[in-house]
């Protein structure tokens, strides 16, 4: 294969970073030390990284917003997404509903399991979108057994390319590896011939592959080859020029998400580049304060230019010798008052950290937790509110992270047959589905809907206390299933509603028959109330006769 177009790609993708990776180097030292590794590479490993840290609100409030995104959007307690089909009249088929919860059960069994490793990584690509604006995870099927295998990629080696709609179609990752890692992977005679020299003299020699999965133009739709897959994946060593492996994929392996993105950059923008001043002016203040306070607790010290002998002893319990007479009471060596205001100093750092939890949503996070007794109603609007706020936030993440992750997890399994046998009604249709997110965040965001069913059945109970002929306007059955999907139901929690229509029925059949049982019970104690009563008539009429009365 032609290197030469990958290569020179490669070089000319690194140059247009070169001012991003200042700033985001900038950012790293200050916030993120262990992924300051944008253009040092020659930073031995273990090497101090916190030079520029004063002080750890930034770096707290970046790991906040790490464990608040993904306790929002993805959290690994619960299940955050349900998949179900395009079409509504599907959904209502039992059977379907039921394959569609087996492949969500399945997918966040395959997700969560001790080998897969996302959960971490996940996580990982947060604190970068919230540091750097751009965070991206390698999805791939699981090199030793069936599933699925995660691994975030540090955006100081990751470069990307949109196509002409703005989604990023190629992908260029630097792998940083050793010789002897180069030849596990791709064996002793597949590596270039600097490698396996160093692997002989240096096998830790650091040496740089290049990751490349872009669309394939030149493919063959028909060939049964990797190479001829939608998107072309090849390795190579970019110094020695020496390709390692060509292969394919059917899918874009590496998923990249942007935090917010500017009209003409392909790269994200984070909340710490919006708040890069104030961190820095956080630390400034930090080393000021810290030394107005080192003045105040162990201050400079005045001494008399006569009766004293030098050098002045400040160790406790320290002497030294001075001539006290002549000087009333007034010392030969006096502590020096500054004057330095550290209530000051703090009241301003307060106010920085305030915009930089801010900047990272700390606040907002955390509206529901400084007010853990406030009523269902109050939490309620509360939850409708955050997902207002955090609209867009979630929508781009489901949109460019999120949905593509979950399309390429359930192709990934259907290749290796792992997914459960499609209904026939389903497969008809040809399989569409979609996804549903029902995370805490995406709850929030549909609280509103949830909200105004509930409203709506309060505010007509008035009414229907007048008449309860108003219930006729609403559809009970859509209503209860339109909340529980709100709130997250599981689909096989819900009963079939060809079993409800059949119970309906019974309960009919049963509620007709004892009404003409006890139409029949009525029949009959009036029948025999009226033959009691033609017995008492017939004995009045009898008596006057037996007493011997005139009856005339």
């Amino acid at each position: 294969m032609d290197l030469a177009p990958l290569i020179r790609q490669y070089e000319q993708m690194k140059h247009a970073r070169s001012t991003l990776d200042q700033h985001c180097q900038e950012i790293a030292e200050r916030i993120f030390p262990r992924m300051a590794e944008f253009g040092f590479d020659s930073n031995p490993p273990g090497v101090k990284r916190t030079n520029e840290v004063f002080d750890a609100t930034p770096a707290l409030a970046l790991d906040r917003f790490g464990a608040a995104m993904e306790s929002l959007l993805t959290p690994r307690s619960s299940k955050w997404h349900t998949c179900r089909a395009n079409n509504e009249d599907l959904m209502r088929i039992h059977n379907v509903r039921l394959y569609f919860d087996e492949i969500t059960d399945l997918l966040f069994k395959m997700r969560y399991s001790s080998t897969s490793n996302f959960a971490s990584q996940n996580y990982e690509q947060y604190l970068s979108l919230g540091a750097f604006g751009t965070g991206s995870v390698f999805v791939a099927p699981h090199p030793d057994r069936e599933g699925i295998r995660y691994r975030n990629i540090p955006l100081s080696g990751l470069y990307i390319a949109e196509d002409e709609n703005g989604l990023i179609d190629t992908v260029f990752r630097r792998w940083r590896a050793t010789a002897r890692q180069l030849a596990m992977k791709w064996g002793t005679s597949g590596i270039s011939k600097d490698a396996q020299a160093a692997l002989e003299k240096d096998p830790e020699k650091i040496i740089d592959a290049v990751h490349v999965v872009k669309p394939n133009k030149d493919r063959d739709p028909t060939s049964p080859f990797a190479k001829d897959k939608p998107f072309i994946s090849v390795w190579f060593e970019p110094a020695q020029r020496h390709e390692l492996e060509v292969g394919g994929y059917d899918e874009q392996a590496y998923l990249v998400s942007r935090y917010n993105t500017s009209p003409a950059e392909i790269f994200g923008r984070s909340p710490a580049m919006t708040i890069l001043p104030d961190i820095k002016m956080l630390n400034a203040m930090s080393k000021t304060t810290i030394r107005a306070a080192e003045k105040v607790v162990d201050p400079p010290i005045i001494i008399a230019d006569d009766g004293v002998t030098l050098p002045v002893n400040q160790k406790a319990g320290g002497h030294t010798f001075a001539r006290i007479e002549g000087r009333g009471s007034q010392s030969p060596v006096i502590p020096m008052q500054t004057g330095g205001r550290i209530d000051i100093g703090n009241d301003l750092m307060e106010q920085r950290r305030t915009t930089i939890n801010d900047a990272f949503l700390i606040t907002l996070f955390q509206i529901l937790v400084d007010t853990p007794n406030m009523s269902a109603t109050e939490a309620t609007f509360r939850a409708q509110e955050k997902g207002a706020l955090l609209a867009p936030t979630a929508g781009r993440q489901q949109s460019e992270y999120l949905g593509p992750l979950i399309h390429r997890e359930i192709n990934i399994l259907a290749r290796q047959g792992l997914l459960p046998e499609m209904p026939p009604e389903l497969a008809e249709a040809e399989g569409e589905y979609e996804i549903t997110y029902v995370s805490p965040l995406a709850r929030a965001q549909r609280a509103e809907e949830g909200v105004g069913i509930l409203r709506t059945l309060e505010s007509i109970q008035p009414l229907a206390a007048a008449d309860p002929g108003v219930f006729d306007n609403f559809d009970t059955d859509e209503i209860t299933r339109t909340l529980a999907d709100i709130n997250g139901m599981p689909n096989r929690t819900l009963a079939d509603p060809a079993v409800i229509e059949q119970t309906r029925q019974e309960r009919a059949q049963q509620a007709q028959a004892q009404q003409a049982i006890e139409g029949m019970q009525g029949v009959a104690g009036a029948a025999k109330d009226g033959a009691s009563a033609l017995q008492s008539f017939d004995g009045a009429m009898a008596m006057p006769e037996e007493m011997g009365g005139d009856v005339g």
